[in-house]
């Protein structure tokens, strides 16, 4: 089970390495061919968009053998990044957008194959901690990707970076051949059954059941409010400090740092306390981050940044961990999927009512956000006590 832990966290660090230096220079290549910055941010809806969809796509999951699916997935993505290389002008930019849904798609297809074939390939008790491992090595990549990629461009264009992404969908399905899976606890027939209703099966399978529901839905408040305080954070740089907008690079890495130390610590906090509290924990550090950052003094949002990275990370794990460890496995690729789905959607939603927000002051979406985590995570965590009092009396 060793080897198959270190798989998933090589998986998780090439995947990360060469999706987020792809998306950036996406972005800066668009931006070159078109001179429109409005378009060329259009870039990173390509690569979110397809979570909508991830209900219907995690389904697929359950329906075909996963891991065939998830070698193939990259194999057909490594493919398609390969198209990018007749990309010369404006007239072609369109491909860019195309390949870069594609990636969305595979994105989605293969964390829910993740998160179905996680539990054939590791024991309950070591879920934790993997998927802290794995999020601490995808965060690291975001310290190293972004670089590594703008470099690779302004040295020698597109054409190195298009073929560095498409070669690491290469290694991940080398990586997924290799991890051995115990066979499949769920009969046959069962899967052939849930076939039906496919959709409405994963949902109540997740939120049915308090032991997923709670976490994944507390998760979702704060990664969804984290949404609400990207304005506001920017805004408390550039009008509130009066510094330039590239700060947020050295905030960035302060995020990163927080979220790589916090998934190191996951699986022993969630084997102790279980996912529920350790999801409420991290939403009361979020709410730290939120109103530390709200002041408008340079050490305190660098605190923040930590404290959010901090929070963020341990929510997102502790709900993954429920999904994966409470779920029946013919279930777990929808229900993985559509975790994903309620988990980020709403940070679309929480994006532009920051941008609005910040209007009436750059601590107004923080202080907001703030606000509205603590009550769900204080409820989170009476609750998570009452079961425990009981048992004591």
């Amino acid at each position: 089970m060793r080897r198959n832990a270190v798989l998933f966290v090589v998986i998780s660090l090439v995947s990360g390495f060469g999706s987020t230096a792809m998306t950036l220079s996406a972005g800066i290549w668009v931006f070159d061919l078109t001179g429109s910055p409005g378009i060329a941010a259009l870039t990173g809806l390509c690569v979110y968009a397809p979570t909508l969809a991830a209900p219907w796509l995690g389904a697929l999951v359950d329906r075909l053998p996963r891991r065939p699916l998830m070698i193939w997935t990259d194999l057909l993505l490594a493919a398609i990044m390969l198209t990018l290389l007749t990309v010369t002008s404006a007239r072609e930019a369109w491909l860019i957008y195309a390949v870069l849904l594609a990636r969305g798609v595979s994105y989605v297809l293969i964390d829910a194959g993740e998160t179905a074939i996680l539990p054939s390939a590791l024991p309950p008790g070591r879920l934790g901690d993997v998927n802290g491992w794995r999020t601490s090595a995808q965060e690291g990549m975001k310290l190293v990707a972004p670089l590594a990629g703008a470099g690779l461009y302004a040295w020698a264009g597109p054409t190195p970076v298009v073929l560095l992404a498409a070669a690491m969908p290469l290694l991940t399905a080398a990586c997924y051949a290799l991890v051995r899976l115990r066979p499949p606890t769920t009969h046959p027939e069962v899967a052939v059954r849930s076939r039906r209703g496919e959709i409405r099966e994963g949902l109540r399978a997740l939120f049915g059941n308090p032991a997923v529901r709670v976490p994944v839905l507390v998760a979702a408040v704060a990664i969804g409010l984290s949404g609400l305080t990207n304005a506001g954070i920017l805004a408390q740089v550039v009008h509130g400090l009066h510094l330039p907008a590239t700060r947020l690079g050295v905030l960035s890495a302060a995020q990163g740092a927080g979220s790589i130390v916090s998934g190191m610590l996951a699986g022993r906090l969630l084997a102790r306390r279980g996912p529920a509290v350790i999801a409420a924990v991290g939403a009361l550090v979020f709410a730290a981050g939120c109103l530390a950052s709200s002041l408008p003094w340079w050490p305190s949002m660098i605190a923040g940044s930590v404290l959010g990275g901090i929070g963020l990370v341990w929510a997102l794990i502790a709900g993954m961990t429920a999904v994966q460890t409470e779920t029946p496995d013919h279930l777990l690729g929808r229900v993985g999927a559509t975790s994903t789905t309620v988990m980020f959607g709403p940070v679309a939603v929480a994006i532009p009512l920051g941008a609005a927000a910040v209007q009436l002051g750059p601590s107004v979406p923080l202080l907001t956000a703030a606000a509205l985590i603590l009550p769900v995570a204080l409820l989170t965590l009476a609750g998570g006590r009452r079961p425990a009092a009981a048992t004591a009396s």
